[in-house]
Formats: structure tokens, sequence, C-alpha cells
């Protein structure tokens, strides 16, 4: 279950950056990209969920309005 942390949002749904360990792209202001943890269990399955966010000043802020429960 290989997946990336998040990546780019842009005109096509999945952009770079592809963020991860091993990303070596940097972000910059102005970016907006989502950040999507995920567990997967063998034989069950797996949930993402996934936030989209935006650089500013150095600092990402969450833009997506899905309530955390």
């Amino acid at each position: 279950f290989a997946h990336a942390l998040g990546h780019g949002v842009g005109l096509a749904p999945h952009e770079l950056p592809r963020l991860g360990p091993n990303s070596l792209e940097h972000l910059v202001n102005g970016m907006v990209f989502t950040i999507e943890p995920g567990i997967y269990l063998v034989g069950w399955g797996g949930v993402r969920i996934e936030d989209t966010v935006v650089m500013e000043s150095g600092k990402i802020r969450v833009i997506s309005r899905a309530r955390k429960v």
C-alpha cells in the first residue's frame, strides 16, 4: 500500500509536488496541495482523510472545510 502523503492541486486531480518521505520538491508560497495520511490493513482495506492547504508566508493554511470528529 505505497501512497504519498499528499500532492499538488491544479487542473489535474493529482499534480506535482508529490509529498512524501523521499520527495525532493520545495514548497513555495501560493502553492496549493493536499495532506492526506492514510492507513491500510491487509484483508480489510483502508481509509485516507484529505485536507487541501495553501502555503502562505512559509506556513500552511487549511482551506478545506471538512469537520474533524
